[in-house]
């Protein structure tokens, strides 16, 4: 069965995405506009309670890695390559997941989704002023990717630490960033034909400019 775009597109009319590279301020971003515009609100990772559970390893083998995973050693230790690999793939496989979720929540109230979804399958199923692209400079998604408090990011750093030869793991991990944040993605996000904000690495505090500047995009805002 095949759920046509049109139809997908209309039910995710009341759906606004933001996608980017990491530390570009996509989660923070997602938080404030939830809050302020009383939108539903879809953090990272949000379809994984039930794709977690429900995907199939012959259907999506990416989404099954974690589920599979005897030791989260291995998960730190992969190659760079296989790294950039399963990240890319996972959202593909979750999309999915994602849209599914996000109409069954979207029926009568606006949604603010921090979205795994590929830039093909956005264009496919939403509109310029529904989405939002945000970008950081390669040096901050890599640099300070461990600076965030968030459970995630400091068990994969609480597993990194004891690894044996540590500091080994944590150089393999960041060239898997660097992969993942590389020149090559940041132009495919930057030329999507989105509406993009690029947060610069000069120290300011631009958390309420940026707010502004995507509410406006998604017109909650004049």
């Amino acid at each position: 069965m095949k759920i046509e775009n049109n139809i997908l597109k209309y039910y995710l009319r009341n759906v606004y995405f933001i996608t980017g590279t990491a530390y570009a301020g996509k989660s923070t971003t997602v938080k404030m506009l939830a809050d302020r515009y009383d939108m539903v609100f879809c953090g990272e990772n949000y379809h994984i309670a039930v794709s977690d559970v429900i995907a199939d390893d012959a259907l999506q083998p990416d989404l099954c890695y974690r589920r599979n995973l005897k030791d989260w050693k291995d998960f730190v230790t992969r190659s760079p390559e296989e790294y950039e690999r399963w990240i890319y793939h996972s959202g593909r496989e979750g999309a999915g997941f994602e849209i599914a979720e996000l109409i069954s929540l979207a029926r009568d109230k606006k949604v603010i989704a921090d979205t795994s979804i590929p830039l093909d399958i956005l264009k496919e199923i939403s509109d310029y002023d529904h989405v939002a692209v945000m970008l950081s400079p390669q040096s901050m998604s890599v640099d300070r990717f461990f600076d965030r408090g968030d459970p995630d990011k400091q068990f994969i750093l609480s597993v990194i630490d004891s690894c044996e030869n540590s500091e080994a793991v944590m150089e393999n991990y960041r060239r898997g960033l660097a992969r993942i944040n590389s020149q090559k993605h940041y132009d495919e996000y930057a030329e999507s034909g989105f509406f993009t904000v690029v947060r610069e690495n000069d120290g300011r505090d631009t958390r309420e400019e940026v707010c502004n500047v995507i509410a406006r995009h998604f017109g909650l805002i004049p």
